[in-house]
Parts: structure tokens; sequence; C-alpha cells
């Protein structure tokens, strides 16, 4: 049967997820989620929690490169709701990034569809909400894009993939977690952690989160999905071969643990080749004074026996959480969404055409507590910066560069608080140095992009420390760590038109002013750099009555 460009091939649908073929174009699946607040014990205390189609962390969302994924939104909570989809690039679509710069929130009792590909990408991924402190409250689940059929991979097939969701997690509500911090207080220590939305008892009485067959290996993905709190997961008596990162393969090492901080994602391979019986997972806090632990269970298929209470020691300090990010290379040889190797691009023989250094602090504004870059503690306006741009109202709502590209320390100590908007010149090749003189362990995520993490290094950063940058193998990937009185360098080319939000993962600091926006116009305005506004985007504030424009053309 001949089948026309627009006649449907396949239309498979199973419970919130349609399947459709398009000829000559890429698959389309189609999920519809329902946004509730409901009620779990994750540490044994009720509490309220949101829920995506009844679950609680959300369902899982799978894909492959290139795919249409489709999610229509249900926000059945009382008050407006969005969700970013961390580490999904949004080629020239930063109308579907789900933050507060980009798009209009959904109103309670609304819908809104978002419609991405993850264009050219592969790897491990989350979702999550970013109004108010939902992420406090769960609606967040795990995303993972396969690679192509005809892609290869650098490791065999295996016989299955698991997410692994890990996180700090507090007994108190999201909405009084968001009083305290617009009271002017910190949320405070979490007061447990969680593998997959629970904590486990540890007595042999827990349930299997996931089942293994003896002598078969599986890809488990590891996020660390949580508010603020750098974690260590380990694996009782197994290694973990280390094969992705954020979207990067990655030279194979094993590991006996991993640190995973806010907003990071791992892949690795395990092999199920040790004595048939149980054995626990574990997630434990880096860098508290009191450290606090979880477990999860894995069971080996016809295995007799309970997991040891023997649980494999945490790490201590960060000079060992340093040495292994150090340990981290790309993979060169490896193809990723494409069918050329990783390392035909060669980032280090680019010349840098500018520098921004972003400077973390603290401090109190009428005696509240408020988090800043660069002197700046970003506040949103109810116009999202991206529609202000858009409609030509932007002088209206925010200022471009009102932090310095090199601050000094008076600018950042006198923090002040509005709209935080980087200009970037479109396809330029950036250098973006974030220092950190704190004594807490910051983790740094930029939106629309990746980047190569070419050096974290102890002190204060100058043009000299260029020497230690790794411009050979550095990982490229969407989130970095920075120790305390330490700074981190990020390369990458700013070509992917949009408004893109660089924020800080600990989501006290981030709703609290700690994150700016880039913005990456397109100088010729044309629909090869970036796709006019959906006609389904939601419009508010300054440019909520004003007529659908569509100001870019050509391509």
């Amino acid at each position: 049967m001949k089948v026309g460009v627009k006649i449907l091939a396949v239309c498979l649908c199973v419970a919130t997820v349609t399947v459709v073929m398009v000829q000559a174009e890429d698959p389309y699946f189609h999920h519809v989620w329902n946004v509730t607040y409901g009620s779990a014990s994750p540490l044994g205390v009720p509490q309220q929690v949101i829920l995506i189609n009844g679950q609680f962390p959300g369902p899982n969302l799978n894909s492959t490169s290139n795919n249409n994924v489709i999610v229509n939104v249900f926000n059945n909570l009382d008050e407006p709701f969005l969700i970013t989809w961390n580490g999904i690039q949004h080629r020239k679509n930063s109308w579907q990034d789900g933050t507060a710069g980009t798009m209009c929130p959904i109103p309670p009792g609304k819908n809104f569809t978002y419609h991405f590909q993850p264009k050219d990408q592969i790897g491990s991924y989350f979702y999550y909400p970013t109004t108010a402190m939902h992420r406090a409250a769960g609606a967040f689940g795990g995303l993972r894009v396969n690679s192509r059929l005809l892609i290869p991979v650098p490791y065999a097939d295996p016989e299955d993939d698991y997410t692994v969701l890990i996180n700090d997690w507090y007994t108190k509500s999201h909405t009084q977690l968001k009083k305290f911090l617009d009271s002017g207080r910190t949320i405070g220590r979490p007061d447990g952690i969680l593998i997959n939305g629970k904590a486990g008892k540890g007595d042999g009485s827990d349930q299997p989160l996931f089942t293994l067959k003896q002598g078969k290996t599986y890809r488990v993905r590891i996020c660390n999905v949580g508010l603020k709190t750098s974690l260590n997961f380990r694996i009782q008596n197994h290694k973990m071969k280390l094969v992705e990162m954020e979207g990067s393969h990655v030279l194979q090492n094993d590991y006996d643990s991993l640190d995973v901080h806010v907003g990071q994602c791992f892949g690795v391979i395990v092999t199920a080749n040790q004595e048939p019986k149980d054995y626990y997972m574990v997630a434990s806090t880096r860098f508290l004074k009191k450290a606090l632990a979880t477990t999860g269970l894995l069971r080996y298929e016809g295995g007799k026996g309970l997991a040891s209470p023997q649980l494999p020691a945490a790490p201590v300090g960060w000079a060992w959480s340093l040495n292994q990010f150090r340990s981290f290379r790309w993979n060169l040889t490896a193809s990723a969404a494409r069918p050329n190797p990783q390392g035909s691009y060669h980032y280090g023989k680019i010349n840098i055409t500018r520098t921004i250094k972003l400077v973390n602090t603290q401090g109190k504004i009428d005696g509240k507590l408020r988090y800043a870059l660069s002197g700046v503690s970003h506040t949103d306006p109810e116009t999202p910066l991206k529609l202000a741009e858009y409609f030509g109202v932007a002088d209206e709502v925010f200022k471009y560069d009102i932090i310095s590209d090199n601050p000094t320390s008076d600018q950042i100590k006198n923090i002040k608080i509005e709209p935080n908007v980087l200009n970037i010149t479109h396809r330029t090749f950036i250098e973006v140095v974030f220092e950190n003189h704190e004594k807490s362990v910051q983790s740094w995520h930029l939106d629309g992009y990746s980047f190569f993490a070419v050096a974290v290094e102890p002190g204060t950063w100058t043009p000299e420390k260029r020497k230690n940058y790794n411009l050979l193998d550095a990982v490229s990937r969407h989130t970095v760590q920075v120790y305390p009185k330490c700074w981190a360098a990020i390369l990458l080319t700013f070509d992917n038109c949009g408004m893109w939000n660089i924020r800080s993962e600990n989501s006290e600091r981030r709703y609290l002013g700690q994150q700016l926006y880039a913005s990456v116009l397109s100088p010729e305005k044309s629909l090869r750099d970036e796709y006019n506004m959906p006609e389904s985007s939601l419009q508010c504030g300054l440019v909520k009555d004003k007529p659908k424009i569509n100001p870019y053309a050509g391509a």
C-alpha cells in the first residue's frame, strides 16, 4: 500500500502514549500528563506531593534522537505550573524550555502542549518543575534519549535499562519551604534521602527496585534530582563502568562510587557477576556535617540470601570528588547522535572571543536573604524575557548586560535585585568562568547547550590558569560543579538562538536570585536560526493581548 506524505503509517496507543509515524518525518510520540496533588510518605510521614498521572516520581520519558516528543500537560494544581527538560537543547526552540524567562506558566485548571525534539542528542536526563518550590514536592522523572539503531554505541546491548533518581527530601511541604524563602530564611538541611521516591528500611523487608539476571549487563542511569545536596551513589559488591555523562560517551573507567551533584546524570554499565542474592544500592550525602543515607534493593533472579547489612563506605572530603572529576574524559572515537566521532570537533583550537566571569555570592536586602551572580540577584518579571524581546517591548521589561564580564569586588558585594540578561552574539566562542568564594559546593547548569568543562581548580581564576585547561578530551555536558573556594571554566559556541537560563541547580539559590539568562538573537531574523513563537504558546504580562506575530522568515 502506498502511503502519502501526510497519511498515517502507524498509530499505536498505549495508556497515555501515542506513537505516530509519518513518511519522511521523524516519529511523533504523544503523551498526556495530568498533574495533581496527592499524598505519599517517602520518609514515613504522610505529606502532600505532586503526582503526574498518579505517579511519584513521575513517569519515565523514553525517546530516541530526533523524535518529536509531544507532552500535553494538564495543570490540576491550585497555582501556575511549568516543567523544564533538564539537558534537552531545544535547538532553535527556547519556546519549549519551561523556564520563567521563556514561557508563561500554565494557569490552574488549564493545559499546555509541549513539542520538542532531542535533535542530535543521546543520553540520560530528567525533567522537573521550575515554578515556585514545586520541585520539593515531586513532578520530576527520568528522561532518556536512545541512540538511533544505525548509530553504534561503544558497549554491548544491555539486558535492560534502569533509571535511578536520587535526591534529598524534606518533610515540610513545598508551600512551607517557599514561605521560608519568601521570608528571607534558608530551607535548612534535608530530612532524608530517596531512591526513586523511596527510603529503604534496610531490614530485609524492602521490595526490590530492580531485578538482575546472573551474568547479564544492565544500563543504569543515575540522576540527582534533589534540591541542594551533592550525593554519592554506590552498589554493594558491584563496580560501575561509566559509559555516558549528560549526553556524551566517555572513556570507560570502573568506579566503586560516583559523586553526583545536583542536576547531574551519569550512565553506567553494571554486570550481574556476584553471588545471586540481594544487594543494596546506597545514596548518601556529601559535604554535610551529619551524613544522611538511604538504600534501594537489587535482587538477583532466583537468588537466595538477604543483602549484607555492611554497607560500602562513602568517600570523605571534596578533594576526592575533584580528583574523580579529573578522571572523566570524552570518548573521542565513539559516535554520539551522529555517525561522526565525537572527537572530530576540535574545540581546543577555537579562539575565545569573550570571557565572562560569574561570581556567586549571598547577602541580605531589607533583612532578607538573597543569592546573586556578579552582584545581581535575578527576579522574574511578569512578562517572560523571551516574549518581551520577541514582541519588541524588552526595554520596558529588562536591560541587557547589567553585570560586568569581569566584576570588581565592590560590584560583587553590592547586591541589587533585577532581571539579569546577558546579550550574547550568535555563533561566538565564549569562555565562562564560575568563581565560588563560598564554603559550599555549587552546581551550575546551562539550558540550550552542552559545554566543555575544561577545568575545576582551587583558588581564584586568572588568564594564566588557561594553561591547565583540558583542550583535548574534556566532557561535553550541561552541568558543572564548583567546589568551595574554587573556580570552574567552560567553553562553548553560542550557536543556538533563544533565551537560555544559566542557573544554580541548588533550588533555594535559584529561587532567591542565583540565575540569569543568555539572550542569543538571530541577526538576520531567519528561520534557519530560530523558530517563530508557536501558535499554541501562552501569552501573559505586557504581551497578554497582543496578536501573534511571525518576524522570522526564510530558511
